[in-house]
């Protein structure tokens, strides 16, 4: 079944060789996160586990790739004229650095809920940063209008070939050092990491399952999967932030469709449990959105027992507050 999806990779909007490319742009800039595994986790999986850090990358999230990869295409008129981007927190922070890094000024349209930490990181990177209520303004209309206006480049938070192929990278490096494993275990908010990583899963290692993981409450993705039918949620109250998305997009739509597995969700519950042994047990800082994959093992939505699963921790931006 696996194999399958294979056929007609030439067609899709992102290929495997995009990401190739995006690992050359990253090596020597973005970090090769570690991978850990923990005997408690493996125990309560009855599996064996091998964790992704991404929570150790570069603004803490896996967001830094895609932003530096499509930052760094962009032409000479639009770094002078400076970049747009919309984002709850983390692909804020990365186009902020990566566009330190490149010279490129940053804006970034944020809600004015978004999580301080990530708010304060992104001013802390160098943008400039605007607020907007999203129970009443669509982040996509806002961004279209200021473009046209300041005529800046829009970079979205997922729904872009180069940021799809940068996030690929994140699961090309856990399939180089981790070996042959039979399942991996992946976020899904947008679609970026998730599409990109089974790029990567396909080429690499076509006997490997790509499961996407996604909050029950915010459960638009896995809805559009199984239905075939592209489904949008609206302001949907799960503690991972990062999940938040509206919808998968257009381009993420049909790359999930063919070349995932299957898709999974996840309580709130099983969010903070998961997020709390990250922390107390293996001593890893993971925000909720980036402790899906493993909810998915310890809460029971998804089980293989005895199998090499591979999980990708999206990030580590947690909001202290939030636990004290």
């Amino acid at each position: 079944m696996p194999s399958s999806k294979l056929t007609g990779e030439a067609r899709l909007p992102v290929s495997f060789a995009d990401v190739v490319s995006a690992a050359k742009r990253l090596e020597g800039t973005a970090h090769r996160t570690p991978i850990v595994t923990s005997q408690t986790l493996n125990g309560l999986a009855g599996a064996s586990v091998f964790c992704k850090c991404e929570n150790f990358q570069r603004t803490g999230a896996f967001k830094f790739r895609g932003a530096f990869n499509a930052l760094s295409q962009i032409d000479a008129r639009a770094r002078a004229q400076g970049i747009l981007a919309y984002s709850s927190g983390n692909h804020g922070q990365a186009v902020a650095l990566a566009g330190r890094l490149l010279g490129i000024p940053a804006t970034v349209i944020m809600p004015c809920d978004a999580p301080a930490v990530k708010a304060r990181a992104t001013r802390g990177y160098g943008a400039s940063i605007i607020e907007y209520d999203r129970s009443k303004q669509s982040r996509e209309a806002l961004a279209i209008g200021i473009s046209a206006h300041r005529r800046l480049a829009i970079i979205p938070p997922y729904d872009h070939p180069h940021i799809i192929a940068g996030q690929g990278t994140a699961a090309l490096e856990l399939l180089q050092d981790a070996g042959p494993l039979d399942y991996m275990l992946v976020p899904c908010g947008g679609g970026g990491l998730l599409s990109g990583s089974a790029l990567a899963v396909r080429a690499l290692a076509p006997a490997c399952q790509v499961i996407g993981v996604e909050p029950a409450n915010a459960d638009d993705a896995t809805r559009s999967f199984r239905t075939g039918v592209l489904h949008t949620t609206t302001r949907p109250d799960t503690i991972a932030d990062g999940a938040r998305t509206p919808s998968l997009g257009k381009l993420t739509f049909p790359l999930v469709q063919r070349l995932v597995d299957d898709m999974v969700t996840v309580t709130e519950e099983a969010i903070l449990a998961a997020t709390r042994l990250l922390w107390e047990r293996m001593k890893l800082v993971v925000e909720p959105t980036g402790s899906l994959p493993v909810a998915a093992l310890l809460g029971g939505a998804f089980a293989a027992p005895s199998a090499s699963i591979g999980v990708i921790l999206s990030g580590g931006n947690a909001d202290l507050g939030l636990w004290t």
